[in-house]
């Protein structure tokens, strides 16, 4: 990280997930991750900083998806309470249209987690191979032969946005197997 001037930039161990976090200038690495010399932790550590780079850049994209993501975060809360709230309330108003309307509104909120993870695809891509693979191929982190290694990971870092947007679809789907009871 001296090498490339983000000296601005922390690094933290954390128990959630690794992740860089824009608004603090802070890279979060996993026990798994931080510290260790084992190829999927130095590459996983690499696609951090690769956002590091994006945000020193003023990479718009980076800037848009860190505002998108906040933004599904609390549209995703919402959407879980009018989720819950929709059998009281359409049996306190004995209206089934507002039941059906809320519904269609909750899983409709609960589906835009969905959609900003696949939005932020390209973040992830350009983090991987065109901020962090030129410096992984430099050979001042991981052996040559290493490279195509890394380079499975990297495209597995930049998929776990489409995992998430996976897992969002199960929980929408969960909610509707719920209110189908």
């Amino acid at each position: 990280m001296e090498r490339l001037n983000l000296n601005d930039v922390k690094v933290e161990v954390t128990d959630t997930a690794d992740y860089y976090d824009p608004s603090q200038k802070t890279i979060r690495l996993t026990k798994n991750t931080c510290g260790r010399k084992i190829l999927t932790a130095v590459v996983v550590a690499a696609h951090e900083v690769g956002h590091a780079i994006q945000d020193q850049a003023g990479y718009k994209p980076l800037k848009t998806r860190t505002r998108m993501i906040g933004t599904a975060q609390k549209v995703e809360r919402i959407g879980a309470v009018i989720m819950m709230a929709i059998p009281v309330l359409a049996v306190l108003i004995r209206a089934p249209s507002v039941g059906v309307m809320m519904l269609l509104g909750g899983l409709g909120t609960l589906g835009i987690p969905v959609l900003v993870h696949l939005l932020t695809l390209p973040t992830e891509f350009d983090a991987s191979f065109k901020r962090t693979l030129p410096l992984l191929s430099s050979g001042a982190y991981i052996p040559p032969e290493d490279l195509p290694a890394a380079k499975k990971i990297l495209t597995a870092c930049a998929l776990t946005y489409v995992a998430n947007s996976l897992v969002g679809l199960l929980n929408v789907w969960r909610w509707i197997r719920i209110l189908r009871r």
